[in-house]
């Protein structure tokens, strides 16, 4: 199976302070990746190593077969790789129309922008209603769509996702979910999706890797680690 994403030996942290140890693992075209583990686990941290936000101080990181271990993260959305952050970040005085446009200022997304915003929306038909209206206006469950809308404005290969559900209610958590799910199948997306809420995020994923204090532990096909007993009385309370 060809691979969208490798990840080789990464070692990333903040100045003196290592966070991720020796982290590899492989993401298939296509496939939703969950990467899950307890609070201060490296989660965030490999998100933002893979999207050039943090430099690695080990290791290698290859997107479609290109290393993008030393890459700006301006230049990776031009590439095909997108990320959105933990809470989304939207500009709240800007409008939802505006802070769409914001994701395509890579140049080849620039000339069809018009037209991928009437797609982005028809995938997400609040954010039509919503235009015009500012982003800090907006619910927690439409600023996280609009926030995945965005990054969609590039037509990424690869989308990452850093804990979407997060302050979400569970209904809402459940239904970014499922939008996450959908994208992959509908648009031909791959995603890796960081993600609190392990026993919904492994129904959505087809593969998942736990990071521990900074390295993977366990790793597996999404359905197979959710029925593992001791990962349920980790990581899903159960």
């Amino acid at each position: 199976m060809t691979n969208e994403l490798v990840v080789e030996g990464l070692c990333a942290g903040y100045n003196d302070l290592r966070v991720l140890q020796d982290v590899s693992f492989a993401v298939p075209v296509g496939a939703v990746v969950a990467i899950v583990g307890a609070n201060g686990a490296g989660k965030t941290t490999l998100l933002s190593t893979i999207a050039g936000l943090l430099r690695p101080s080990a290791g290698a990181i290859r997107f479609r077969d290109r290393d993008i271990s030393r890459a700006r993260a301006d230049d990776l959305p031009g590439l095909g790789l997108a990320l959105v952050p933990e809470g989304g970040r939207l500009f709240p005085f800007m409008s939802v129309e505006d802070n769409l446009q914001l994701g395509a200022y890579a140049p080849g997304a620039r000339a069809g922008m018009a037209a991928r915003i009437q797609e982005v929306t028809a995938a997400f038909p609040v954010l039509a209603e919503r235009r015009d209206q500012l982003a800090g206006k907006l619910s927690g469950g439409e600023r996280q769509m609009c926030a995945i809308a965005r990054a969609l404005m590039c037509r990424p290969r690869l989308l990452l996702l850093d804990e979407p559900s997060v302050g979400l209610s569970p209904l809402m958590a459940e239904r970014v979910l499922e939008i996450v799910a959908g994208l992959a199948r509908d648009e031909g997306l791959t995603v890796v999706i960081v993600e609190q809420r392990v026993t919904e995020v492994l129904e959505i994923a087809d593969e998942a890797h736990i990071l521990d204090r900074g390295r993977i532990v366990r790793s597996g096909p999404a359905r197979q680690l959710q029925a593992d007993k001791s990962i349920q009385e980790t990581y899903m309370g159960l």
